[in-house]
C-alpha cells in the first residue's frame, strides 16, 4: 500500500506532522509512506519505519515548486493522500482515498486538530525517530555524567527571540546551588548562524559545563540527544517541539505567537508567555522578519518559576531545598 503525506516547510511544523505519518503507520499495517516536505523538516522522517521516499519541497516563484512536485508524483498511483498544506495538489493526482487538511480559526493545539483531522479522538503526540547511529552520536557528545540543561535561543524571525543575556540568567538560576538542577552542565542548542546566540548563553557557565550543539547537525542526532537532557528552555521554535517530542520535559516561551495553537504537546511540557498578550504583539509586526524582538515583557522571574512549576509536575521531581537564603537575584528583573 504505497501513502504520500505532503507537509509542510517549518521545523516545528515538520514535528506537528510526525503524530500524524505516525498514526497512518501504526493503522495501517504495511503501509509504504511517502513524505513530501520542505529541506528543514525533511530530515524528521529518514528513520520513520515504513519509509517510502523523501521528496524535497524546494519553494519557487510563482509557486514553481508545486508544479515540481506535481510532476514527480503524477505518475505514481497513490493508494492514499494526505495534504496537510491545504492544497489542490491532492485532487490532481491519482489516489484510491484522499485527505486534504484545513486549520481552524480557534485557539486549537495543532496536536489536537491533527487528531481531529485523522479520526484519532485525542491529541497525536509528535514521533521522534532516529537511528541507532544517531543515538551513538548522540551519546558520544552528550556523555553520561551531570545532567544537562538545553537552552535553545534562536527562533525563526527575531520577534520571538527572547534576549540571550536573560537566556544565561535563567541557566544560572536553574544550575546555581539552589537551582532544580544544581551543578548541571548546560548545552546550547541551536542552527546554523546561532552560533554567536549560544556563545552569549554559556558565557556565564563554568567552562567544565559547557556544551554546545549549534550548526549544521543531524536533525535525528539532535532529537536523541534532546532525549538524554533533564530540561529543556526555549522559544517557540521547531527545536521546542523536537525537545518535548523527545520526551525531555520542555519549557517553550511565548510571544507573539498563542501557545495555545503552537505550545508543546504532552504531560512533561509547559509554556510561558509575555505580561503582554500575544494578540497585542503580534499586530506590531509589519514584517514578522524584521528586526526586533517582542519579548520584552517576559522577566526571568517568570520563567524561573515556570521552570520549577513544570519540575515540580514531573514523577519523581522535587525542589531543593534552598541553601542560600532567598531565590531571588539581582537578574530577577532582567
Amino acid at each position: 500500500m504505497r501513502g504520500l503525506l505532503i507537509g509542510w516547510s517549518r521545523l516545528g511544523d515538520g514535528v506537528i506532522s510526525t503524530g500524524v505519518a505516525g498514526r497512518l503507520l501504526d493503522t495501517r499495517p504495511g503501509l509504504e509512506l511517502s513524505v513530501a516536505a520542505g529541506a528543514l523538516a525533511l530530515p524528521l522522517f529518514r528513520a520513520m519505519p515504513g519509509r517510502g521516499r523523501l521528496i524535497e519541497i524546494e519553494k519557487r516563484p510563482w509557486h514553481g515548486h508545486w508544479w515540481e512536485l506535481w510532476r514527480d508524483i503524477a505518475g505514481t498511483g497513490w493508494d492514499l493522500v494526505v495534504d496537510l498544506r491545504g492544497s489542490a495538489l491532492a485532487y490532481m493526482v491519482r489516489a484510491g482515498e484522499r485527505r486534504v487538511f484545513a486549520r481552524t480559526a480557534a485557539p486549537v493545539s495543532m496536536y489536537t486538530q491533527m487528531g481531529a483531522f485523522m479520526g484519532a479522538g485525542t491529541a497525536l503526540a509528535p514521533r521522534a525517530w532516529c537511528a541507532a547511529a544517531d543515538r551513538v552520536e548522540a551519546a558520544r557528545r552528550f556523555s553520561t555524567g551531570a545532567p544537562i540543561l538545553a537552552v535553545a535561543p534562536g527562533a525563526n524571525f527575531p520577534a520571538k527571540a527572547w534576549a540571550s543575556e536573560r537566556f544565561a540568567a535563567v541557566a544560572r538560576r536553574l544550575t546555581g546551588p539552589d537551582g532544580i538542577l544544581a551543578g548541571a552542565r548546560v548545552a546550547a542548542i541551536g542552527g546554523p548562524g546561532e552560533e554567536g546566540l549560544a556563545e552569549a548563553v554559556l558565557a556565564g557557565v563554568p567552562a567544565a559545563r559547557r556544551l554546545a550543539l549549534v550548526g549544521a547537525q543531524p536533525l535525528a542526532m539532535v532529537g536523541a540527544a534532546l532525549a538524554r537532557c533533564a530540561f529543556f528552555v526555549g522559544n517557540d521554535s521547531g527545536l521546542m517541539h523536537l525537545a518535548a517530542a523527545s520526551g525531555c520535559p520542555t519549557l517553550g516561551l511565548f510571544g507573539p505567537s498563542d501557545p495555545r495553537v503552537y505550545g508543546p504537546h504532552g504531560a512533561h511540557a509547559a509554556t510561558v508567555g509575555t505580561d503582554e498578550p500575544h494578540a497585542t504583539l503580534i499586530a506590531r509586526i509589519p514584517d514578522r522578519h524584521g528586526p526586533g524582538a517582542l519579548m520584552a515583557s517576559l522577566p526571568v522571574d517568570k520563567v524561573v518559576a515556570a521552570a520549577e512549576a513544570l519540575w515540580r509536575s514531573q514523577p519523581g521531581r522535587s525542589l531543593p531545598v534552598p541553601r542560600h537564603g532567598a531565590a531571588g537575584s539581582s537578574e530577577a528583573s532582567a
